[in-house]
């Protein structure tokens, strides 16, 4: 049995360590509470928040976003955003850019205090995404690093360069008589079904074809183009044959497609134009060479219009906003050519409008046509003639002129385009029957010529020197001789004969752009040896 005395001292020995142990472990408690208070920053964290009044169509009526900016995100319940565009004193309008199923008044909604952005990159590159970026191809996420606002402001007067390189489309007629230059924003108008879709996938396509050769020659000058094709209100079976045609030529490596079907909601409809901008400005920003395609605005036009009369804003001529020529402008006015000090890269934009019986005197026509550098109008009547591109020499026009034109072009092209026009206006005249002179006769018969050598079939972009050469023989009577029905066959055989025996001409024309006196004697040469090739076959 322990002693008395023991147990007692073995109680206060125990109750000692205990109170040593817990001083300790308050030490170490008191210890890390110091520490956390040390690492504790405190905020002020303002919210500015209100509820959804009503719903209808994709947009949305708030009431308490006192502190709401125009064009600032909202963020609604389940993930869903909108962007403020009518800000009153009592309500705001906000336009939802998802699935409004989820959504019922009186839901919160508050303030980003963020303007609406998408991704930008070469990682876009061969993508196909929605009007907010998300990718819709199926092939995983972009893993784009950068973002930019949809929306941002045009460069300055100061900012800007003079156009002066030129933007092949591959297509002999536009590139002879009206150039497209690197910044310039040429406008593509006409009915619908007359071929305005065809200069677009054409362009894109020869933009490829020139990137890769270009590169292949390890050129250290060469700058390739990058293009964007924004489908604005287009059926999904339409957007789905144009990349796959993109696809078939190797020319999505080079591209992204911007997708707004008819399916999407207004509201996506109204962004992707601006959403496709923001990833051109990243090309041009960071010196390099963009081309976008807006295919097209009056479809644009037409979403702003729901949106605008879904908000109550006052209808004007013919019921749309007040506001619908800014809507384009602002766009439009962000495609330009930067000086060095600002990189020196560009954007190129080819907008369509798409007229109603060859109307360019409506209301949204006539204000893109204001806006733009120039135009390149589709004629109906000479499209169901069968001549295709179906250009009006007289209507279209580019305000950049032959400054964005390779030399060559000047040399061969001048003065086609004034007989072709000639023959436009005597034409008119000789369908009455009447008897003609021979001077007459003769610029009916090598403009009728011109008219069929300009035919080219869709997907089929000429090179720079193959266009040239066939302008020279054109420009030099040597398709005098050819009947008129064999034109275009005849030059096709001309452009085979020239790569297959003229090889080192038709290379020394690529690289330089332009003729010497040695080049016209080497095509003199080449033209007499095709035609008496042509004469032996018959």
């Amino acid at each position: 049995m322990i002693p008395h005395f023991l147990c007692h001292f073995l109680l206060n020995l125990w109750f000692v360590s205990l109170k040593f142990a817990c001083v300790e472990m308050c030490e170490r408690v008191l210890s890390e509470i110091r520490r956390e208070i040390a690492n504790l920053t405190c905020k002020i964290e303002e919210k500015n928040i209100g509820r959804i009044l009503s719903l209808a169509d994709g947009v949305v009526r708030v009431d308490g976003l006192s502190r709401v900016m125009y064009n600032e995100m909202v963020e609604f319940p389940n993930g869903v955003f909108g962007i403020a565009l009518n800000v009153s004193a009592d309500e705001v309008g906000v336009v939802l850019l998802g699935d409004s199923a989820s959504l019922k008044e009186g839901d919160e909604a508050k303030t980003t205090g963020k303007l609406l952005s998408v991704p930008v990159g070469m990682e876009l590159l061969g993508r196909v995404v929605d009007s907010l970026g998300n990718p819709i191809d199926g092939k995983g996420p972009t893993g784009c690093k950068n973002f930019l606002p949809v929306e941002s402001v045009a460069p300055s007067v100061m900012a800007r360069k003079s156009v002066s390189q030129p933007l092949q489309t591959g297509i002999l007629a536009i590139d002879s008589m009206i150039p497209i230059g690197r910044g310039q924003r040429e406008l593509i108008i006409g009915d619908r079904s007359t071929g305005k879709g065809a200069i677009a996938v054409d362009t894109i396509i020869n933009q490829a074809r020139i990137n890769r050769r270009g590169i292949a020659d390890g050129d250290p000058s060469f700058r390739p183009v990058y293009s964007i094709y924004v489908a604005i209100g287009q059926k999904n079976s339409t957007i789905a044959r144009m990349i796959q045609t993109l696809e078939r030529f190797n020319a999505m490596e080079y591209a992204v497609i911007v997708s707004a079907p008819a399916s999407d909601s207004a509201s996506n409809q109204y962004i992707a134009p601006y959403a496709g901008c923001a990833i051109g400005e990243w090309f041009m920003r960071n010196g390099m060479d963009a081309l976008i395609v807006y295919d097209d605005l009056s479809k644009h036009a037409v979403a702003y219009r729901q949106i605008s009369l879904i908000l109550k804003r006052p209808a004007g001529r013919e019921a749309f906003p007040g506001d619908v020529f800014y809507l384009h402008s602002r766009l439009l006015e962000r495609a330009a050519r930067l000086n060095e000090e600002n990189g020196g890269g560009s954007l190129t934009a080819l907008p369509f409008i798409e007229t109603q019986a060859g109307d360019v005197s409506a209301y949204i026509p006539t204000n893109v046509i204001s806006i733009t550098d120039g135009q390149i109008f589709l004629d109906t009547d000479l499209f169901n003639r069968g001549v295709r591109p179906a250009i009006s020499v007289g209507i279209s026009v580019s305000r950049v002129g032959s400054a964005a034109q390779v030399k060559g072009f000047r040399q061969v092209a001048g003065q086609i385009k004034l007989e072709l026009g000639q023959y436009y206006e005597l034409s008119a005249f000789a369908q009455f029957g009447s008897d003609l002179d021979e001077k007459t006769k003769a610029k009916l018969a090598r403009g009728v010529r011109i008219v069929e050598l300009f035919k080219q079939p869709v997907l089929q972009p000429k090179s720079v020197e193959n266009q040239i050469m066939l302008l020279w023989a054109m420009k030099n009577g040597y398709f005098d001789e050819v009947p008129v029905d064999g034109i275009f066959s005849a030059a096709t055989e001309l452009e085979e004969y020239a790569g297959l025996h003229f090889a080192d001409l038709m290379g020394a024309i690529a690289n330089r752009k332009a003729l010497n006196d040695a080049d016209e004697e080497k095509l003199h040469t080449l033209a007499k040896n095709w035609l008496a090739t042509k004469t032996t076959k018959k």
